[in-house]
């Protein structure tokens, strides 16, 4: 079997696990969760096999696979892994296994229509990082609005229809913007090369007017901000996850945010560079005051599930902080934060879960001292929490910092050129970091220590079932923070050719200066390595 055949294998595996649901009885309720089990497992560990196949010192695509789809359209079934997207698919393959297996005792109704729609949305993000056609990944983008809306509204808590309202009501609005975006780039690469194509590596060929790039890119930037989400169009999060069920909160804060953030990677500032140089100091301030204000909004939250939820905001803030700044050690940084930030957010939302299980309240006053009375919980928590504030050793630390030490960079070129704005945000974007400790240090203080209570008696400590599930999170947690250089590796030719990209669009101001003046290093010399 081809290493293509693997990754489609990868695609699929979903889609064949949720048909074949149906064909258990109704009341083998332990037969779905692991059907389900296995299918994301089995998918982890072909990601895994795949992940370690990834040759880092190759540019573009590996594993490709491009058939005709549409062929008058120039429409292609076109999937492959590269730098961009390797570190994502792994981290969604990963989730996936970790999302079933701590659902088992918190779904109790239509258990086996709930694991279809988390097979079917996995097989939607997963679809939407491997896309290599523009077409297919507005598809997979839209499709994963179905599952996602019948999770959230049949699963969730007493506003769950309110919830789920306003979430698609904002991803829907975007994404109609992004449609009308989508056709006219079609049709302007068409009228460029005389040929009809789909496919990201020939619409990055397309060259447009300054004026066209600016319409198109705010219509892209919209539906991405909104996916992230950034300040002002953050507002349907915190109802969403407060709302969803733990497994729906796990796969937001994990993977679906993750998908605004790699839309700007891969697609929104790469295809309009002029458009981005001239909307950076916008997106700057934006990203910094999303990292400030959901840092602010996180400290004064009594519900432990909207500390995290706005917490997830500033954290995404510094991805896209490290995505603006152009810099090679930022674009890296920023790929490990969306990482990191998939495996501590994720982790804390299925703590939260699990102390709502045994208690059924998020109030964090009805909480206290639960080290004495939950230890095993406290520990995992605790160490969640220091990963999130970006303890060094863990992979909050080695994402935030590339990410700073990266706008800094870049900031202080801008600032030797009379810019005094991009190193003033970089400066009030270490802010962020203390405020991160401060909410998140409260929130564990408060929990973890004080006098001993919880709001019912007797509270088990976690089962073997959860200390597998968070034990995965806190390997992976360390294994980024103690050994970055294999991710960083695998990422730096794609965050090379991002800096490509963007400095290839030639501007009222005529040709774009590359936004680095450090010199290459060879491919096999990763980004880490830094004087």
């Amino acid at each position: 079997m081809s290493d293509a055949t693997v990754l489609n294998l990868v695609l699929y595996l979903p889609v064949l696990g949720a048909l074949a649901l149906p064909a258990i009885p109704v009341r083998r309720e332990d037969l779905t969760r692991a059907l389900a089990l296995a299918v994301m497992g089995l998918q982890f560990l072909l990601t895994a096999y795949l992940y370690a196949r990834f040759d880092p010192a190759v540019a573009g695509l590996q594993f490709e696979t491009r058939l005709p789809w549409i062929p008058s359209w120039g429409v292609s079934y076109q999937i492959g892994l590269d730098g961009f997207n390797v570190l994502l698919v792994l981290l969604t393959a990963f989730l996936g296994p970790l999302v079933v297996a701590g659902a088992f005792t918190a779904i109790r109704k239509d258990v086996k229509l709930f694991h279809a729609m988390v097979l079917l949305l996995q097989f939607t993000m997963l679809g939407t990082f491997l896309a290599q056609d523009l077409f297919l990944f507005y598809l997979f983008w839209e499709a994963m609005l179905i599952p996602m809306f019948l999770i959230i509204g049949v699963w969730g808590g007493e506003r769950r229809v309110y919830a789920t309202v306003k979430f698609v009501l904002y991803t829907a609005f975007g994404s109609i913007l992004m449609l009308g975006a989508v056709i006219y780039l079609a049709y302007a690469a068409h009228a460029g090369s005389g040929v009809s194509s789909f496919a990201f590596a020939d619409l990055y060929r397309t060259t447009l007017p300054v004026p066209a790039q600016t319409v198109l890119l705010a219509a892209f930037a919209l539906s991405f901000a909104i996916k992230v989400p950034m300040v002002p169009f953050h507002t349907w999060l915190p109802d969403a996850h407060v709302e969803a069920p733990t497994a729906g909160s796990v796969i937001l804060a994990g993977v679906l945010l993750k998908m605004g953030t790699y839309g700007f990677l891969k697609l929104g500032f790469p295809l309009f560079p002029d458009a981005t140089r001239l909307f950076t100091p916008a997106i700057m301030t934006l990203s910094v005051v999303s990292i400030l204000y959901g840092a602010g909004l996180a400290l004064v939250q009594t519900d432990i599930k909207r500390v995290i939820a706005y917490s997830s905001i500033s954290h995404l803030g510094y991805v896209m902080l490290g995505l603006v700044s152009a810099d090679l050690l930022g674009i890296q940084g920023a790929i490990l934060q969306m990482v990191s930030h998939g495996l501590t957010a994720g982790g804390l939302f299925l703590l939260v879960g699990m102390i709502y299980e045994r208690c059924h309240t998020r109030e964090l006053a009805a909480y206290g001292g639960l080290a004495r009375i939950l230890p095993v919980y406290s520990v995992f928590f605790m160490i969640l929490t220091l990963a999130a504030i970006g303890l060094p050793t863990t992979s909050g630390f080695t994402g935030e910092f590339l990410v700073l030490l990266g706008a800094f960079s870049a900031a202080w070129q801008q600032y030797e050129l009379g810019a005094v704005q991009p190193l003033a945000l970089s400066g009030a974007a270490v802010l962020g970091v203390v405020l991160g400790a401060l909410y998140m240090l409260r929130l564990a203080g408060r929990l973890l220590f004080g006098e001993a209570r919880v709001p019912h008696q007797p509270v088990v400590d976690l089962a073997l079932r959860e200390k597998l599930v968070l034990g995965a999170i806190v390997a992976g947690v360390f294994a980024l923070g103690l050994y970055p250089q294999e991710p960083l590796r695998k990422s730096e030719l794609a965050a090379r050719q991002y800096q490509e990209l963007l400095a290839r669009g030639v501007g009222a101001g005529g040709p774009a200066r590359a936004p680095e003046a450090r010199p290459p290093r060879p491919a096999g010399q990763t980004a880490g390595k830094t004087p």
